[in-house]
């Protein structure tokens, strides 16, 4: 009777117990992962990798001597078997076997003890796999001793993870390879501009990035179009704007974005071309000189007794600087040309585009002698660029400041984009009325020496010491005196005289005339702003020799402001029939150059004997 009422008493006793324990393993003992928890230790960020590699250091080796059981058998069964109650399952006993935190007698005092110690090391334990997955995923050795997943490991070794993270193509391919940022650490040491329109500054105070590596994927995949919020693309109007306002297309933000030293280049040429049908075969050595060695934002292009097909003209311009430009306007007075290329991205940032002429020989039924004048405003800039034909003779100088007072009062610019700043403007002369303002031509200005001095000074002076002949240039005097180009500056002269050469030749006039080598082809310019303008090359272009001119070019950099909205835009138009005349003639250039060369290296000689 003891022994049935021992049972009975105890039979009362140890059902709560085994309810309770059940209740406690359940809430307490989580199901193990489904599959290996990877996306943390197979990360490539460099500094979550260190972060996981000093974890797994301070932990116990993933190795035990006195293991015996397969790794793989291991990994499938702590991933895949679920807890079985009442025992130990095969996960639970190889994690007791190498912890070091449960103590021996803890996990052998009851069912529920080894329940217990399995629960606390289970999500140690899915770490240390996580871990051990990290590190073969990188090729990386555990130090102790042999991997415990080693039947896993890859055929062949992977190759060595680099700090930048994106692959050599996706590099190339989004200009973020290490020539690339060569290249824009040195613009910007000499230009003072970077090239990538979202700075590493920008991205990591808008904490959108973590580190290097991510910085670097941003800016592959936001290299020049960056991300526009929905809530802007509502707000933002066309119509009126203001200095502050954001999102405007004209605003700060987006000048800072595509120039954020806020200055372009600007490339301002001018050439008389006597008229000769005849064009140069190439244009290279004009329009894209190799020094500096980068293109500029901007290419304007006048000439003076121009070709008599003006549309070839165009087109071998078009032709030579390629498909990263079009003609944003062109316009002619007579014999006198003007074309103003852009780079294509920046058209969307330019005012309608307005000209006007005036003619100063009304005699002529040709107007071979005038002025051209082309304004247009560039975010909140305005520029007005001028080519002109004064009179010609030696001795004509007053006739040719007639010629320029004329012009200033006579060109009606501007008449529907209006002016950025009216209070500094004046009705009477153009230049006034515009922040920037080239003046470029055949002004026809000579030198007040004869032949025989002006030669035995070029002689002594084969090279670019020209100060001599500077000091007898009628154009210098009468800019010293204010009489002409008032608040105009022109950069230093290191060039020899443009005018006259022998068509074809380097040698100036052997004809009867002997006319005087003279500075008649200028470029000068005119800012509101002190310190706007900067010139950076001035120059001539002697291997073009069709005519009895040189051409004459001028590389600058301009500063740039914001502006407004409430302009009338140009809406990127160019002459898109023009653009893609020019783009075929490249193409079949290169192909005809190509053909050239393989069938060169197919050729062979033949000898009979």
């Amino acid at each position: 009777p003891s022994g049935p009422r021992r049972a009975r008493a105890a039979s009362p006793r140890l059902l709560p117990d085994e309810l309770k324990a059940n209740t406690k393993i359940k809430s307490v003992t989580p199901r193990p992962p489904r599959k290996p928890r990877l996306e943390r230790a197979a990360s490539l960020d460099e500094k979550s990798w260190r972060r996981w590699r000093r974890f797994r250091t301070s932990q116990e080796s993933l190795t035990d001597p006195n293991e015996t059981s397969s790794s793989n058998g291991s990994l499938q069964e702590a991933s895949l078997s679920p807890p079985v109650r009442g025992r130990a399952s095969p996960c639970h006993q190889c994690c007791q076997q190498n912890s070091l935190h449960s103590s021996p007698d803890a996990s052998e005092a009851s069912p529920m003890g080894k329940s217990r110690g399995g629960t606390s090391d289970l999500g140690k334990r899915a770490s240390e796999i996580s871990s051990a997955f990290g590190g073969l995923l990188r090729g990386k050795a555990f130090a102790g001793g042999k991997p415990r997943l080693s039947q896993i490991m890859p055929a062949r070794p992977l190759p060595p993870m680099e700090l930048n993270v994106a692959s050599h193509t996706l590099r190339t391919a989004n200009r973020i390879d290490s020539d690339c940022m060569d290249y824009r650490h040195y613009s910007q040491h000499k230009f003072g501009r970077v090239s990538s329109s979202l700075s590493d500054s920008r991205l990591h105070g808008n904490g959108m990035v973590y580190d290097n590596c991510s910085t670097d994927s941003m800016k592959s995949t936001f290299s020049l179009l960056t991300p526009i919020r929905s809530k802007d693309v509502r707000s933002r109007s066309y119509l009126e704007g203001s200095l502050l306002a954001n999102g405007a297309l004209l605003g700060a933000e987006e000048l800072s974005r595509y120039f954020p030293d806020r200055n372009i280049g600007i490339f301002v040429a001018t050439w008389n071309m006597q008229g000769q049908k005849e064009l140069p075969v190439n244009l290279d050595d004009f329009l894209l000189p190799t020094d500096p060695d980068y293109a500029q934002d901007m290419y304007v292009i006048g000439v003076q007794e121009g070709c008599p097909d003006r549309r070839e003209w165009e087109i071998r311009l078009q032709e030579t600087l390629g498909p990263h430009y079009v003609m944003l306007y062109s316009a002619a007075h007579g014999v006198l040309y003007m074309s103003i290329f852009i780079r294509r991205d920046l058209i969307w940032f330019c005012s309608e585009v307005e000209y006007a002429t005036v003619t100063t020989r009304i005699v002529s039924q040709i107007k071979t002698k005038g002025a051209l004048g082309i304004c247009f405003t560039f975010f909140g800039t305005s520029f007005l660029f001028i080519t002109s034909h004064f009179t010609s003779g030696d001795s004509k100088v007053n006739e040719r400041k007639l010629d320029y007072n004329k012009t200033i009062q006579a060109l009606t610019l501007p008449k529907n984009v209006p002016d950025t700043n009216p209070y500094r403007s004046s009705s009477n002369d153009v230049t006034t009325r515009f922040d920037e303002v080239f003046w470029f031509g055949d002004f026809n200005f000579r030198l007040n020496k004869d032949r025989e001095t002006v030669d035995s000074i070029l002689n002594q002076n084969p090279e670019t010491d020209v100060s001599k002949l500077l000091a007898y240039d009628q154009l210098t005097s009468e800019m010293s005196r204010g009489s002409i180009f008032k608040g105009f500056q022109e950069a230093d002269i290191n060039f020899r005289p443009s005018y006259k050469f022998d068509i074809g030749k380097d040698s100036y006039d052997t004809t009867s005339k002997q006319r005087t080598p003279s500075y008649t082809d200028r470029v000068v310019y005119r800012s509101r702003y002190r310190d706007d303008i900067h010139a950076v090359k001035y120059s001539s272009c002697p291997v073009i020799k069709t005519s009895d001119h040189r051409p004459v070019f001028a590389l600058f950099r301009v500063k740039v402001r914001p502006g407004r909205d409430n302009i009338p835009l140009a809406a990127g138009q160019f002459d898109r029939e023009l653009y893609l005349i020019g783009i075929k003639r490249r193409i079949t250039r290169e192909l005809q150059k190509r053909q050239e060369q393989k069938d060169q290296k197919s050729s062979s000689v033949c000898s009979i004997s």
